[in-house]
């Protein structure tokens, strides 16, 4: 990748966090020869990337590029056919969802997930792991309530502090399923938060997200990268988002990595141009 130290569309506060990533030790996730096969169809075909700590890397590519199935295989939410994902060091290829996030390593969807029956504050306090409460025995026996409702009123004021850190705190008491498209987007990167994890993979947390959202959402994830040391590997089909606020950018086509680099790069590679408009030319 190239090592200079800006590029077209990249601004110089992306570009000072993205150097943390280039210190040259291990990244957090090393992606190799995965592989997923559907009966006859093979979705991905032996991709191998790495996402360097701290940065905010974005994965394109053409519809049917295998990016969601990539998302998924890593996630656990499928088991790959082959190949393997280190997140820290240690394979995590096959393992279960809920022992992937309790590794630090949590994902969003496209199409956010809240439980709508349940109103926005509830949704995050749920989604801390390992809580004591979750032992009905802690919740009903004299001995150990005490902890209990010690470590709730702690977690209630987290679950607070992330309200307002999204400005969703005046949503607290309502339903997740009447909020809107935009606020969904947002309740579920809070609530992935809640899961305290060192990486976030987002799936099109943007898509149908006005542009004023948007600003805000791009803010929260610099603001963590900043302050919080967070790892992103984001889904985007929006190239300007991804050409502006991502580096290095990692290109899928046919289920396999075509390209990888700075934004620069990519816009320039004529390979990435034919597999997006290769068919209109």
């Amino acid at each position: 990748m190239s090592s200079e130290s800006a590029v077209d569309g990249v601004g110089e506060d992306s570009a000072a966090i993205n150097a943390a990533g280039d210190s040259g030790e291990e990244p957090p996730l090393r992606v190799e020869n995965l592989r997923k096969e559907f009966g006859g169809i093979t979705a991905v075909d032996g991709a191998s990337f790495e996402v360097a700590d701290g940065s905010l890397t974005g994965l394109i590519g053409p519809n049917g590029a295998g990016k969601s199935t990539t998302f998924n295989c890593i996630t656990g939410v499928q088991e790959p056919t082959g190949g393997a994902v280190y997140f820290n060091g240690s394979d995590i290829a096959g393992r279960a969802p809920n022992a992937i996030v309790n590794r630090g390593l949590v994902r969003t969807f496209q199409i956010a997930r809240e439980l709508a029956e349940m109103t926005v504050l509830e949704n995050l306090m749920l989604a801390p792991q390992r809580q004591q409460g979750e032992a009905l025995y802690r919740s009903v026996l004299p001995p150990f309530r005490d902890g209990v409702i010690e470590e709730e009123t702690e977690l209630r004021e987290a679950v607070w502090e992330s309200l307002e850190f999204f400005e969703i705190d005046h949503l607290a008491e309502e339903q997740a399923g009447n909020l809107s498209g935009g606020q969904r987007k947002l309740l579920e990167l809070a609530r992935a938060l809640m899961t305290d994890p060192d990486m976030l993979l987002l799936d099109e947390p943007f898509a149908g997200v006005n542009p004023t959202l948007e600003a805000k959402l791009l803010d929260r994830i610099n603001q963590l990268r900043a302050e919080e040391g967070l790892t992103f590997l984001l889904v985007e089909h929006d190239m300007d988002i991804i050409m502006e606020h991502c580096d290095p950018v990692i290109v899928m086509h046919q289920g396999h990595v075509l390209a990888e680099g700075r934004p620069g790069e990519i816009r320039n590679n004529e390979r990435v141009v034919d597999a997006y408009f290769g068919e209109q030319r």
